[in-house]
Order: C-alpha cells, then sequence, then structure tokens
C-alpha cells in the first residue's frame, strides 16, 4: 500500500497593527510561532496583511484625514528583501514552518508605489518568492501598482505544491490556469475580510475558493484578516466604516478546502484564530487522476497560454557602448568609457 504522509495546513486570522509596520511584524512572528505550536507545516496570513489593508479608500477623498492616512499607509511599505522580511525569515527558521503572508511592498526604485503582495518563506529561513497581484480591484489601483508575472510561481516544499493569489485574482481565470499547470497541490486564497469569504457576501470569495480547490485538483486555504476601529489607531479610527468590519459569526471566516470544493474546516467569522486541518497528498492525486487542468485534462494542441515571467521595469538603463540605444549620443571614444 502507497504512503501518505500527512501534513497540517494553518490559515491565521488575525488583525494586524494598522499602519505600524514593526509593531505588526512581531505580531506577525509571534502568529508564525504559535501557527508551529499547533503542528502547522504551512501557514498564511490574509491579503496585505503587514501593516494592512487600505480600509480607509471609501472614505472622501484628499479630506485632510484621508491625506494623512494615504501617506502613513505609503510609509508604513515593506521592502523585499530588509529588515522586516529578515525577521519573518527567521520566524519561520525557528518556527520550522513555511509561510505565505500578504505585504504591503514598497517599490524599491520610487518609494512612491506599494504593491498587493504575496510573500513566500520556506522553513529554511529563505524567501522563496513573490507574487504581486496583478490587477487591483476598484479604488485599491489607487494605493497599488500593478503586479507582474514574476511570482505566477508553485513553489516545491517537501509536503506538496504550494502556490497563492489575492482577492479578485481569482476571478482571473488565466493566473489561476497558469498555477494550476504548474502541478500546484496547497493554494493560498488571500483575502481582506472575514465578510469576503461569508456565504453571502457578493464577492464570493468563498465559492471561488471552493472553485479553485475543483478546478485545480488542490486544497486551498482561503484566509482573511480582521477589522475593527479598535485596531485601528487615532485618529484613523473614524475612516472605519461597515465596507471593511466583519460579518455575523454564523457565515464563518477564514477556511481550508479540500480537493473537490468541500470545506474541512471554518472559522467563526469574527474571532482571532489559527485554524488547521490536518490532511494529506492522497486527496490531491485521487482528484488530479479524474481532472488535471494543465495536464492529462488540457488541449495545448487547440489552446495554450504564454506568461510574462520578467519584472516589469519602467526604467531601463543603457551603457554608452550599447549601440542598440537610439538615444546614445557622443563618438565612438565616449560610448566606450
Amino acid at each position: 500500500m502507497t504512503s501518505y504522509p500527512e501534513f497540517t495546513l494553518a490559515a491565521i486570522q488575525a488583525a494586524p497593527v494598522y499602519f505600524d509596520r514593526e509593531a505588526s511584524t512581531d505580531k506577525a512572528c509571534s502568529l508564525i510561532e504559535q501557527a508551529a505550536r499547533k503542528g502547522a507545516d504551512f501557514a498564511a496570513f490574509g491579503e496585505t496583511w503587514l501593516p494592512g489593508y487600505p480600509f480607509f479608500w471609501p472614505y472622501p477623498l484628499h479630506s485632510a484625514l484621508w491625506n494623512q492616512a494615504a501617506a502613513a499607509y505609503l510609509a508604513s511599505g515593506v521592502e523585499i528583501p530588509s529588515p522586516t522580511t529578515d525577521r519573518l525569515c527567521e520566524a519561520a527558521r525557528k518556527a520550522g514552518i513555511d509561510v505565505a503572508i500578504g505585504l504591503v511592498e514598497l517599490d524599491t526604485r520610487t518609494q512612491g508605489t506599494v504593491y498587493c503582495t504575496l510573500l513566500f518563506i520556506g522553513r529554511e529561513g529563505v524567501i522563496l518568492g513573490r507574487h504581486r497581484k496583478l490587477k487591483p480591484t476598484l479604488a485599491e489601483r489607487m494605493f497599488w501598482g500593478q503586479g507582474d508575472g514574476v511570482g505566477l510561481t508553485a513553489y516545491q516544499r517537501p509536503y506538496g505544491r504550494i502556490s497563492g493569489l489575492s482577492c479578485g485574482e481569482h476571478t482571473m481565470l488565466l493566473p489561476a490556469y497558469a498555477l494550476m499547470a504548474q502541478g500546484t497541490q496547497i493554494h493560498v486564497a488571500a483575502w481582506p475580510f472575514s465578510r469576503h469569504v461569508s456565504e453571502t457576501n457578493p464577492v464570493m470569495g468563498l465559492l471561488l475558493s471552493r472553485a479553485f480547490a475543483v478546478q485545480g485538483s488542490c486544497f486551498v486555504i482561503a484566509v482573511c484578516n480582521l477589522l475593527e476601529a479598535e485596531d485601528v489607531p487615532e485618529p484613523y479610527r473614524d475612516l472605519v466604516n461597515e465596507r471593511s468590519v466583519g460579518v455575523d459569526e454564523a457565515e464563518g471566516g477564514s477556511s481550508i478546502i479540500a480537493p473537490g470544493g468541500r470545506v474541512i474546516a471554518r472559522a467563526p467569522a469574527n474571532e482571532e484564530t489559527i485554524l488547521t486541518a490536518s490532511v494529506s497528498l492522497e486527496a490531491v492525486l485521487q482528484s488530479k487522476s479524474v481532472i488535471d487542468v494543465g495536464g492529462h485534462y488540457s488541449r495545448p494542441d487547440v489552446l495554450q497560454l504564454h506568461v510574462n515571467p520578467r519584472p516589469l521595469e519602467p526604467l531601463v538603463e543603457r551603457a554608452l557602448s550599447d549601440s542598440s540605444d537610439p538615444f546614445a549620443g557622443g563618438n565612438e571614444s565616449e560610448k566606450e568609457t
């Protein structure tokens, strides 16, 4: 008989310390340790958990308070790599688990743009990769830049192959297919708040997460953040509104979903908790034997997906000696210097 070792998945449903990168990092490291104590092999946080989703965007734009919040949000962004990511890597190494955490990633070149990023960290204490949300949704575009194809990657770990997307990306068929075609076995569906993964929300986050589990024949960790007015420092509490807070407890929050779409673990909607489930790859292999959309259940002779895996670079600097540069001036000796 074939043996299928068990491993444990964890959805970390918690509130960050909004607008506070250092305090949020402290809390993230503590939660990583707690997840390890609960036996987790792979733990996931929600969308832009560190240091928080821009919950204030529905507020009237360019008021004095809104402008102050927007500046503070940008100032709290996380560079990759940085002392912040070093601390997260060290926490993962000490705990001995893999981590996927949503970051407000600061553009290291311009210092004026942030991205909705999922950062993947290995239990060895190293960054496996990052995925920037390809298309921010609605007013998120006021805060986040567009992502690229660098992070459309499934990472091989000892227990299985992991991947992740953020929120509305799960309505985009092609990014999901790119990961499924790489054989993802455990997928992180990162959402902002519990209302996004409730049974009744029109965003249909739970439905989309379950659909990914069906189409990808994989486990899905559908994980969300928490937000109440008391989670936000003064003076920004006035910006918290009904669009951002949670839902009725009965509707549920973060979930762990099996291949085929069955919810096998569900957290209360507004409770800070670490949800876990022990699983094995047997269910994944059973499901993929029937439907493997990037393998035997595909028709590459009819339909193919082409992915640009290069980072988007608005500024390309060329050496003076590069004769292909149409803007290169001066004589040959100048080009050679």
